[in-house]
């Protein structure tokens, strides 16, 4: 699907300019602002697939890339970092009067987490939640993903290394599980479903999250 992206704007933060990518929807009644991970920006085939798909659903998707990454740096800054960056830019994604879902991918996810009640969202969307580093699960997120106070999902490639769909507590929130996905959603060869079967799984379990909180 093409994307039709509407306006790029640059908004200054206490961590530096940040930038966001509006894709406005069609009628729209919600803002789902998606940060990246810590390890790439806003092409992550998880937020495009969103963007692409998620305006012709009434919601506008705003895209947005950190300080960190506006400024060409390679490695992400601490997590507290993070957040100051995302509560600069809160005013901005808030701009259009509407309701605002706090969403992201990996660190993305963690700073929606984390920030999302404080900035008055709506629910928070976590794709790829970094339950914990890869083979440390004793060192584990829980308490960031079950504190959000707020309509919370997750959607979890099965072979994520960060946290598989069923080392997740229970808690207050929703998961989606798209099958033989590692961390960025991509699918080994040999997976009986193919990469964009995986991405339209992907996008049909947030959208209809997404429309249910209507």
């Amino acid at each position: 699907m093409t994307k039709d992206v509407t306006q790029y704007e640059t908004v200054s933060t206490d961590a530096g300019e940040a930038r966001v990518t509006w894709y406005e929807g069609t009628r729209p009644w919600v803002v789902l602002a998606l940060g990246h991970g810590a390890g790439g920006g806003v092409e992550a085939r998880d937020l495009q697939a969103l963007a692409g798909a998620l305006p012709a659903h009434g919601v506008t998707v705003a895209l947005v890339e950190q300080p960190w990454r506006v400024a060409g740096k390679k490695v992400a800054p601490a997590p507290k970092t993070l957040d100051t960056g995302w509560r600069g830019l809160w005013p901005a994604l808030a701009g259009p009067g509407l309701p605002v879902i706090a969403g992201g991918r990996s660190a993305g996810a963690r700073v929606a987490c984390r920030t999302g009640r404080e900035l008055g969202a709506t629910a928070v969307l976590a794709l790829s939640f970094p339950l914990h580093p890869p083979g440390r699960p004793e060192r584990s997120r829980a308490d960031e993903l079950l504190g959000t106070g707020l309509p919370t999902l997750v959607v979890q490639g099965g072979n994520d290394p960060f946290g598989r769909p069923e080392e997740y507590p229970d808690g207050p929130y929703e998961l989606v599980e798209i099958p033989y996905g590692d961390h960025g959603f991509a699918l080994p060869k040999r997976a009986p479903l193919g990469q964009e079967e995986a991405l339209a799984l992907l996008v049909d379990g947030v959208a209809g999250w997404i429309a249910g909180l209507r």
